[in-house]
Parts: C-alpha cells; sequence; structure tokens
C-alpha cells in the first residue's frame, strides 16, 4: 500500500511539473523581477495594446505600483493598436493615464535627446511576431540607439514569439535598409524580442556601433518549438492565429499588385486582385476601422481563401511558404505592372532585388531556396549565442 501511495506521489509530482512547465509566463507579469529596477526612476514607456498583464494594462499596473511613468513612446498603429497601417501618427495625450503619448511613427522613428531629458530608464513590452518587416522590430533598434547616445539604461520585458520555431527567408542585404528592415537577419529570424534585443547589441548593429545598458526580464516557460497564441491581435490585421502564421508567406505580396484581405473580415487569410486569372474566389474590400483606404477598395478581387488552412499543418512546414508569391506572379495578366513602383517597396520587404529577379527569371522554389541557404547558415551561428530559451 505503501509503495502504490509512494508512485501516486510521484506521478502526481510529474503531472504537476509538467503542468507549471507549460504554463507561459510572459515577463511583464514577472513584476518582483523589474519593479525594483524602476524605483525612484522617471520611466518612460514604450507600449502599446499589447502591453497586457492578465486584463491590465502594463501602465496602469505600473502606476498603482508608484512608479513615476513619465511618457509613452508609441509604435506604428499608435497607442491604442487601431491606426491603419503606414498612417502617420502625431504626438497626443492620454487623459486616463495624464501621459504625454510621442508617437515614433510619424515625422521621426526615433527619440530624440530632448524627448529623454526628463528620463531616468526605459522599459520595452511590445508584442512582436518575429517578422522583420514588421515595424515594432525597428521600432526597438531605433529606441535601443538613443537609450545608447543618452546613456539611459533600457528594460525589456520579454514576450513569445509565435513565429519563433523556425528561421527562414531571404536575409537583408546592409544597401537595402529602410523601416520595414533594418538588421541584417532573415524574413523569419526565430527569437523572441528580448533574444533579438541582446544579439543587435552585442552584435554592434546599432549606429556608430553604440550598446546600450540592456536588461532583459525573461519569459517563463517558453519554448521557441511549443506554439503560442497571443492573446490580444498584435495589430489590427493580424486578427488571429492563422493570420499570424501566413504573414510572414504572405507579406511580400504587400509590394506587389495584389491584397491580402486589408478591408475584409479575413485580412492576411486570402490574397487576390482584379487581374488574377483564376476565379474560383473573389472578395471585396469595404473601409473599416483599421483599413480605411484599402487597396481595390469596393472592387472584386479574384484569389486565394487560406481560411481553410489547418494550423498544424502549417507550423509543421517550418518555412516561408513561397508558392503563394510564385502562384499570384504566375496567373497575374499584367506582369510589367506586379511588383509595385518598380519592384522598390518588394526589395525593401524582400531585403534585396534577388527574389524579385528571381520571380521574374522563372527560379524554382528550390532554386530560391538554395540561394538563400549561405546567409541562414551564417545567421543561425549568430543567432545561437543569444537564444535564452529551449
Amino acid at each position: 500500500m505503501k509503495q502504490i501511495c509512494l508512485w501516486i506521489s510521484i506521478f502526481i509530482l510529474l503531472l504537476s511539473m509538467a503542468t507549471a512547465e507549460e504554463a507561459v509566463v510572459p515577463a511583464a507579469a514577472r513584476t518582483a523581477l523589474y519593479l525594483p529596477l524602476l524605483s525612484q526612476k522617471r520611466v518612460a514607456l514604450v507600449v502599446n495594446h499589447t502591453s497586457m498583464v492578465g486584463k491590465r494594462h502594463l501602465v496602469d499596473l505600473l502606476q498603482e505600483h508608484g512608479v513615476k511613468v513619465v511618457k509613452i513612446f508609441a509604435p506604428e498603429h499608435g497607442f491604442a493598436g487601431r491606426a491603419d497601417a503606414g498612417a502617420s501618427l502625431q504626438n497626443g495625450y492620454d487623459a486616463k493615464r495624464k501621459l504625454p503619448v510621442i508617437s515614433l511613427y510619424g515625422k521621426r522613428k526615433k527619440p530624440t535627446l530632448n524627448d529623454l531629458k526628463d528620463v531616468d530608464v526605459i522599459l520595452f513590452d511590445i508584442q512582436d511576431i518575429g517578422v522583420r518587416c514588421y515595424t515594432y522590430l525597428s521600432t526597438l533598434h531605433y529606441v535601443m540607439e538613443a537609450s545608447a547616445e543618452a546613456g539611459i539604461p533600457m528594460i525589456v520585458l520579454d514576450r513569445p514569439n509565435p513565429n519563433g520555431y523556425y528561421v527562414d527567408g531571404p536575409v537583408l542585404k546592409r544597401q537595402f535598409r529602410s523601416f520595414v528592415g533594418v538588421d541584417p537577419v532573415p524574413l523569419v529570424y526565430g527569437m523572441t524580442i528580448g533574444e533579438y534585443t541582446l544579439m543587435i547589441n552585442a552584435e554592434g548593429w546599432l549606429q556608430n556601433g553604440v550598446k546600450t545598458d540592456l536588461y532583459v526580464i525573461p519569459i517563463r516557460g517558453y519554448r521557441h518549438d511549443r506554439p503560442y497564441v497571443l492573446p490580444v491581435k498584435p495589430s489590427p490585421n493580424l486578427p488571429n492565429a492563422r493570420a499570424v502564421a501566413l504573414y510572414p508567406s504572405l507579406v511580400l505580396m504587400e509590394g506587389t499588385a495584389f491584397s491580402l484581405g486589408r478591408g475584409t473580415l479575413f485580412p492576411f487569410e486570402c490574397y487576390g486582385a482584379p487581374r488574377y486569372r483564376k476565379k474560383t474566389f473573389c472578395f471585396t474590400p469595404h473601409a473599416m476601422p483599421g483599413a480605411k483606404h484599402p487597396k481595390y477598395q469596393n472592387r472584386c478581387c479574384y484569389g486565394a481563401d487560406l481560411r481553410h488552412l489547418d494550423m498544424a499543418s502549417l507550423r509543421s512546414k517550418k518555412r516561408v511558404l513561397l508558392h503563394y508569391l510564385k502562384d499570384a506572379y504566375a496567373h497575374y495578366s499584367d506582369k510589367r505592372h506586379f511588383f509595385l513602383h518598380g519592384g522598390t517597396f518588394f526589395d525593401k520587404l524582400a531585403g534585396s532585388d534577388h527574389l524579385r529577379k528571381q520571380l521574374e527569371s522563372g527560379w524554382s522554389e528550390g532554386q530560391i531556396r538554395k540561394s538563400w541557404k549561405a546567409d541562414l547558415e551564417k545567421f543561425k551561428r549568430i543567432r545561437e549565442k543569444y537564444l535564452l530559451y529551449p
């Protein structure tokens, strides 16, 4: 009987350990690790609508704990996360929290020395999705640069990466740097925002090689190989887990004649254009919050409906799915105007002009992927040094 009780106890212990291991706790919820670092400090926050701790916003939590928050810096889509993609935002004021909100997606993308003159520490807490051209990453880069130049320490509250289970895509070439791609990393880099911060700081990728006094507060219970569903949609046109998973494979079409469903109820779960030759599916974009002036507004776009795709199957691929882009190019009736503005925006998203030229030359998916191999292997060796999670 004693032996049976012993085995039951061991089983319960193992079960509780497994349960605890599966519970993912973002750094923002681990207040004991970072509140002492904010004591008696004037704190600037880089936050948006994703900066939640359970049902409370991080700003509210900090103010309840007596932290002296002096201002908010907001990325693309604004502090509330409702603005259209690419919409220039003005500075504002949050009446509820009595705080100025400084836009980092308007006339400037980087805090000035004047912005930071009354700041002792910068706290960054924004949910990323692990794709190089998602601009929250660029905001992180420029805030780090400003932190280093002003001699102000920076704390990053880490969050899980829903696309953190693979590394793939073309690596950005320096001459194609822009706000949709700042650092020499692949399209999908397989790192949390905290790991990424450590990498660009230590590798000297900030302007003039400056380095910030950096503290990364880690996630508890996170693994790169485990599925993670975001509790809050990261931007207006990524409404669910499937859209987030498809984003790396579809986003390059933003630089083409194709719509990705902005202005519908299923953005980034489809693609289409009026001149797409296949006529089996059609969607019509309309003006709506988060897409006030969508591409092809009120026009029928023929294309592909991806809402049926199984999430487990999508995750199992562990790669950028090039066949959607190749399909769009192959079945578009006006090849000369497939790439917008001569391909300049597509090249910025892709990180070079190689992929555009490969598509125009009829390269197979295998040939394209082989051309990425050397750069990806080099990046993976760099990445390995900064991983915080298994």
